[in-house]
């Protein structure tokens, strides 16, 4: 115990750079921490930016291709598929609820789809949350309705009643656009930090409308074109789509459905279980999400490696200190240990403010982050995950220690004693 009010007693005479040295192994911890926190909430962000969804059926191509087109709003289909195949699953006994997708357009670089109202009543993510409105309503009747993502909403400025006009394809600058069919905001969905706040909303028949006079991918000309309320009385029944979501009534039933879409006869289908396509896409981008972890890991290096730096400075100025020790009765190991409890000192210090920037941090940004990421940072005590990396932190600390330790060690009393001009 005299030991460590000794080593407290050193360091305290040492103030400012015992702080310094403390301060940096703090950044360097909380960092470490707050990596390693967003890594495993990024990840389970991630894997729930779709739940309660069974399959997702689009034309036959690879299964993390259908899942950044239909879920991620990414990259474009292969190919679509014809609306009777859509009725055949979305009518088959197993089936609880069938969600269509529609995609190709556009507005001001944000992907336009269209869907039905099943879209809002069973479309979920995170832990099975439904979509909720912050303003208006659902489209409706009228084709030429819009429903803005959050994101979406808030970059353009758009609000209730506003007009806007969509653009053919998915390109941020697009040289056609149907500037003859605008459509009118009628609701905002509220921010879930998904795809979804990234996206206009409007219905099949609206996707149908904007394209009814449009021939081999070329607007028609003249007295070809046909108006916007000449479409409200038209048979908007789309004839393809671009991908669809299902619900099924049994979990049980989910691979036999699966295998019977991948081998339906009339057209080739690609059925993917979400949750497995997420993992294989996440394990895409490991390489990345493991370069942060260990980058986050050489800066604690650099941390204790500046602490070893500070205390192997100091013993050139404290050889008489630990020369006057020696002489009134303390051991070798007693001027070792005086060393070591130092570095413990200094990391468990380190340690101790790093947890508390760590915590100061998410209670800032805790809001913030969840908001326009999707990211919940919650105020918890560190994992047994956590504990592990500090434990290991500190037994670093403590084996670096023992470096200037070493070297106090085999100073002899007469060096220390001595003046050396």
């Amino acid at each position: 115990m005299y030991l460590l009010r000794l080593a407290l007693a050193s360091l305290a005479n040492r103030r400012f750079t015992a702080f310094l040295t403390a301060f940096a192994i703090a950044l360097s911890v909380c960092l470490l921490l707050a990596v390693e926190r967003v890594r495993t909430e990024a990840r389970a962000s991630f894997a729930s930016t779709i739940s309660g969804t069974d399959l997702i059926v689009g034309a036959r191509s690879g299964s993390v291709n259908l899942l950044l087109y239909s879920v991620f709003r990414i990259g474009n289909a292969t190919n679509n598929i014809r609306w009777d195949s859509f009725e055949h699953y979305a009518n088959d006994r197993r089936v609880k609820w069938a969600i269509p997708i529609s995609l190709g357009d556009s507005h001001r670089g944000y992907r336009v789809m269209g869907t039905t109202q099943a879209y809002f009543e069973h479309y979920q993510y995170g832990h099975r949350q439904n979509l909720e409105l912050s303003q208006g309503r659902a489209f409706a009747s009228d084709p030429f309705e819009v429903v803005l993502g959050a994101e979406v909403a808030e970059a353009l400025h758009y609000k209730l009643g506003d007009k806007l006009v969509l653009a053919h394809g998915v390109a941020a600058i697009s040289l056609v656009k149907h500037d003859d069919k605008p459509f009118t905001v009628v609701g905002v969905l509220k921010r879930t930090g998904t795809p979804v706040d990234r996206t206009l909303h409007i219905s099949l028949g609206g996707m149908e409308a904007i394209h009814i006079d449009w021939h081999n991918g070329v607007p028609a000309r003249g007295n070809g074109r046909i108006s916007a309320d000449q479409a409200r009385n038209m048979d908007l029944t789309p004839t393809a789509i671009t991908a669809f979501m299902l619900g099924l009534n049994s979990k049980v039933a989910t691979f036999s459905l699966q295998r019977e879409i991948n081998e339906f006869r009339s057209e080739p289908l690609l059925a993917i279980l979400p949750g497995v396509a997420l993992q294989e896409l996440w394990s895409l981008m490991g390489t990345a999400e493991q370069a942060l972890f260990v980058v986050s890991l050489f800066v604690v290096l650099t941390g204790l490696i500046g602490m070893l730096t500070a205390i192997l400075t100091s013993l050139n100025e404290r050889r008489r200190e630990m020369a006057i020790l020696r002489s009134v009765g303390a051991r070798p190991w007693h001027i070792a240990g005086l060393l070591v409890l130092e570095a413990f000192a200094l990391a468990l210090a380190g340690i101790g403010a790093g947890l508390g920037l760590l915590y100061l941090g998410i209670a800032a940004a805790q809001g913030y982050v969840q908001a326009n990421y999707g990211l919940y940072l919650p105020l918890a005590l560190p994992s047994s995950h956590e504990w592990t990396l500090l434990a290991i932190i500190l037994g670093a600390a403590l084996l670096m220690g023992s470096i200037p330790a070493w070297r106090a060690y085999r100073q002899s009393l007469a060096d220390g004693l001595s003046i050396h001009l």
